[in-house]
């Protein structure tokens, strides 16, 4: 979908029907006007940029807590799988999720720049790339703390927006307060780094340019029996940039009904402006040169498994 800086009413249109049930998805505090008040503070603070672009989405929404909640400063910690690997121009990675719960809309939108990618919860990101060649991905990063700071998603936008390179990207996210870990991958044409974040620990760059599910503690083993994210993590080590293994076990799962099915996969090429979503059988690709809108159903699930359409 193409909301270019979403004043035009196309994104509005597409997201009020969620919009209706924001409530939810904020904090007990973020649902007072106190607690309201303080996610405007610290989105004021940490990213005066997208001020306007903030108001000017939040102006087409007439409940004061989808306002709230497109600050994400409030939001309830929310917990999913992935898979991501980085090396410099190309970005590739899992999302796992459940599928009934994933927004599933591709955006191209122009706030402060040109930008696309998987949207989340309004006008966040779970990944994308802008035209200068920086792209970002997200993982949950499997420690179940939650502090006060934004969800990674705006996160992802407001990086997307604001920055050109990864090193860019690097020094903005060291001042940005995070409300749960996550672990982030950025690239660009010459560099990328995968790094963990979280209310608790300082911003940590990684050995390898890739992540699952976890950070630097270990991993009980009744985790990694559910989320198997050390298996994915020596996985995508062994494998690379490869799109192939990506779509078949470990790497894709299949879990959907434990919130931890593949939805898709995506393969930016960054450094050309192109991304490929990916799944068995199917392809949908999309640059800032050609993105056409449009719709794709999709069958998830791998032939003889246990996949949900």
């Amino acid at each position: 979908m193409g909301i270019g800086d979403g004043g035009d009413g196309r994104w509005a249109e597409r997201v009020r029907p969620a919009m209706a049930s924001a409530a939810d998805w904020l904090t007990e505090e973020g649902r007072t006007p106190e607690g309201a008040a303080r996610a405007r503070r610290l989105f004021e603070e940490h990213m005066p940029e997208l001020v306007p672009a903030l108001d000017r989405l939040a102006g087409q929404l007439p409940s004061p807590e989808a306002r709230t909640l497109l600050t994400m400063a409030a939001v309830r910690p929310f917990f999913s799988g992935c898979t991501q690997i980085g090396r410099p121009g190309t970005l590739l990675r899992n999302y796992d999720y459940a599928p009934e719960h994933c927004e599933g809309t591709i955006v191209s939108s122009h706030f402060l720049r040109p930008v696309i990618g998987m949207q989340e919860a309004g006008w966040g990101l779970l990944d994308g790339m802008n035209d200068a060649g920086l792209a970002v991905s997200l993982t949950f990063g499997g420690r179940y703390v939650h502090g006060r700071g934004f969800a990674i998603p705006l996160v992802l936008r407001y990086l997307l927006e604001t920055c050109e390179t990864v090193d860019e990207a690097l020094e903005r996210l060291r001042t940005l307060p995070i409300a749960i870990p996550q672990n982030v991958t950025l690239v660009d044409p010459d560099r990328t780094v995968t790094v963990h974040t979280g209310p608790d620990i300082p911003l940590t760059e990684t050995q390898d340019s890739c992540a699952a599910n976890h950070q630097h503690l270990p991993v009980p083993d009744e985790q990694e029996q559910v989320t198997r994210t050390q298996t994915r993590l020596a996985a995508i080590q062994a494998a690379g940039v490869d799109v192939a293994a990506m779509l078949r076990p470990p790497l894709y799962q299949c879990a959907y009904d434990d919130w931890l099915g593949t939805v898709y996969t995506a393969q930016y090429r960054a450094d050309e402006g192109r991304v490929t979503y990916h799944w068995p059988g199917q392809s949908w690709e999309h640059s800032f040169d050609g993105f056409s809108p449009g719709s794709l159903t999709v069958t998830l699930g791998l032939s003889g498994g246990s996949g949900d359409s």
